[in-house]
């Protein structure tokens, strides 16, 4: 075995294909903890201990990237470090691998046994690749019935060729595993009853084939222009900050990985920020990871990962130098969003019902805050001051923080999702107006093949590919290119129209120009007249005319949406109404009423939902949907002035 005793991995992966859950077991099989401990931290959806936020533990998905230490004994009875760094799987949080791949000397993409490689497996292995990662293929859910791991390491291989890898990371070592039962095997012919019941060729494998930091040959030792380990230590104190953490008592916390030289507790640093300005400072406090902790030391080495405390102002991308030779490293590049929104002051008639902050300076100071750790996010001012123009990766990712702030007692108003379009000053575009185009990847049945080609091609995307899923009986995987565009308000359209059948992903390729116009929503909606709590007896009489967004005690104001018309045109509609009471009595007609389920859209599907003259008013208790105008006459108004 190599004599280094420390490796930096980080684990990448496509949405749901087990990386999560590997992270988990290569903790609970490294012999540090109790298991009842570690199961005293898992929870959410899959029981994992890695996603500890609120909302990945609801979702099932993880959204902030994290690091844990695992000390692990080999048989040749040294003690080995191994720095784990677990990224998020979905296209919308991209930004957090980019910013935390720098950590690592090596990766493990895991590739499901019978999905193969996906969109998001293109992304993080191409940003793996240009930072000089070797890969380890681990090829998960390998006990699935229908799994079919030759085809997917032919896939894998295909993917590498296309991105132009190395050779070294062509010849890529394979582990076969199980992650959900615990196991793993290098050994292509134990994947029966005689599998083994451990995880402990993955360790063997990362100590194997990841590269120690700036060991020979290592690609991250080259891109950071040292030879051995014995020149990055001669080398003055260079370390990125990848993350901060806050602490209530010490404050801000900066995470990275020591790039050259040593830091140690108590040492006077050069921090210099983004702007290229310096300031002197001292490190009050200095910690290194151990398991899913961090214990004090009191030096850090090049190539570990450490925690910093004592340094305000500090931020992601600030380079912590010597004082005596400081020098910044470079930034680390992230992706440019592709999507933004308006985010308003709340100004409904129900505004600071349920919220404690409700200003425009509170709004603005939160999303100050956010950009401090969401490296993907753009904030900029609007009207004034009263709104702001936020941009990000994708929906789900703006709408993790729109979630994030109404849990937290804000309240704000959402206008439609648009894209961000570019005018390319050099390339073959160079002077058009060219929008974001999506790799767009589905798995439906055989039957509602032509349901789904009608409903994409509609939205201007172009087929790639379609042919019959290996192992997967009647299913069709299809590949377009589609602009991002014809994405919103896609998913939902799409599982109505396969029973929830079919299966989507996507991922940003590049940059076209336009390609037309995407359908608008095809329904209009029933717009509230009157202000006051909804009555059956008013649902009733409005049965017909469509569904319904609000039931029967819900508070409606003036302007809000209240349900989807069956025609596609707007209506205004009165559902407080209460029937008028008389002497004269009709046996049963009470009983009569008719009231349609209110159909319950989540955040994102209102998002979707809307058009440019609506907006979603998110609140700590409600999710509304209502027009910019509430008044009814004022919109007529706008109207005649528009067609004037």
């Amino acid at each position: 075995m190599p004599d280094s005793p420390l490796r930096n991995v980080a684990v990448i992966a496509h949405v749901d294909h087990g990386k999560t859950t590997l992270t988990d077991q290569l903790l609970y099989q490294s012999g540090m903890f109790r298991n009842e401990d570690l199961k005293k931290l898992a929870g959410g959806q899959h029981n994992l201990i890695m996603d500890t936020g609120d909302l990945e533990r609801e979702r099932g998905i993880t959204i902030t990237a994290k690091n844990c230490a695992i000390t692990y004994r080999h048989t040749d009875g040294a003690d080995y470090k191994i720095n784990l760094i677990d990224t998020p799987g979905h296209a919308d949080f991209g930004g957090e691998v980019e910013r935390v791949l720098n950590m690592a000397d090596g990766c493990l993409l895991v590739v499901d046994s019978f999905e193969g490689p996906m969109p998001q497996t293109r992304f993080v292995l191409q940003k793996a690749l240009a930072i000089g990662l070797k890969p380890v293929v681990v090829i998960n859910k390998i006990d699935k019935p229908n799994a079919r791991p030759d085809d997917v390491i032919n896939e894998v291989f295909d993917l590498l060729s296309s991105l132009d890898a190395p050779d070294d990371a062509m010849d890529f070592p394979v582990v076969y595993a199980s992650a959900k039962e615990g196991w793993a095997t290098t050994d292509d012919t134990k994947f029966g009853d005689d599998h083994p019941d451990n995880m402990f060729d993955v360790y063997d494998t990362i100590l194997k084939h990841v590269p120690a930091p700036y060991a020979e040959g290592s690609g991250r030792g080259a891109a950071a222009g040292f030879e051995s380990r014995t020149a990055a230590l001669a080398a003055p104190l260079q370390m990125m900050v990848t993350s901060i953490v806050y602490s209530d008592y010490v404050g801000r916390i900066a995470v990275g990985r020591v790039t050259a030289g040593r830091i140690t507790a108590g040492q006077k640093v050069t921090v210099i920020n983004r702007a290229g300005e310096g300031s002197m400072q001292r490190v009050v406090k200095l910690e290194g990871f151990d398991g899913l902790t961090r214990k004090d030391v009191n030096q850090v080495t090049a190539g570990d990962i450490c925690a910093v405390t004592g340094l305000d102002p500090i931020d992601i991308g600030d380079t912590i130098a010597c004082p005596d030779r400081p020098e910044a490293l470079a930034s680390v590049k992230i992706d440019e969003p592709t999507l933004t929104m308006t985010f308003r002051v709340n100004d409904s008639p129900f505004c600071g019902r349920e919220g404690d902050f409700v200003t425009s300076r509170q709004v603005w100071d939160r999303l100050q805050k956010e950009l401090q750790s969401n490296v993907a996010l753009r904030v900029e001012r609007e009207d004034a001051g009263e709104a702001f123009k936020v941009s990000g990766r994708g929906l789900m990712h703006l709408g993790v923080l729109i979630e994030t702030m109404r849990r937290e007692g804000y309240e704000l108003q959402i206008g439609k999702p648009e894209v961000i379009l570019r005018r390319p000053e050099d390339g073959d575009h160079a002077g058009k107006l060219c929008e974001p185009i999506e790799q767009l990847v589905i798995d439906c049945p055989a039957e509602c093949q032509n349901d789904v080609m009608s409903l994409v091609m509609n939205r201007k995307a172009e087929i790639v590919s379609m042919d019959p899923k290996p192992g997967a009986g009647d299913y069709m995987h299809m590949e377009f290119t589609i602009p991002a565009r014809g994405l919103i308000g896609l998913r939902t359209r799409m599982l109505t129209a396969t029973q929830g059948r079919a299966v989507m992903h996507h991922n940003l390729l590049r940059y076209e120009p336009m390609r037309g116009e995407v359908p608008k929503r095809p329904a209009g909606v029933m717009i509230a007249t009157e202000p006051g709590q909804v009555t059956p007896y008013s649902l009733d009489r409005l049965y017909d005319r469509g569904l319904f967004f609000a039931k029967p005690g819900d508070t409606v104001y003036e302007g809000q949406i209240v349900g989807e018309h069956c025609k596609d045109n707007d209506i205004t509609v009165n559902v407080v109404i209460n029937k008028k009471h008389s002497n004269v009595r009709a046996a049963g007609s009470d009983d009569a009423t008719r009231v349609k389920p209110a159909r319950e859209l989540s955040l994102e599907a209102m998002l979707e939902y809307i058009e440019e003259d609506e907006l979603v008013e998110a609140t700590p208790k409600s999710l509304r949907m209502r027009k910019k105008e509430l008044r009814e006459s004022m919109r007529r108004r706008e109207t005649r002035a528009a067609k004037a």
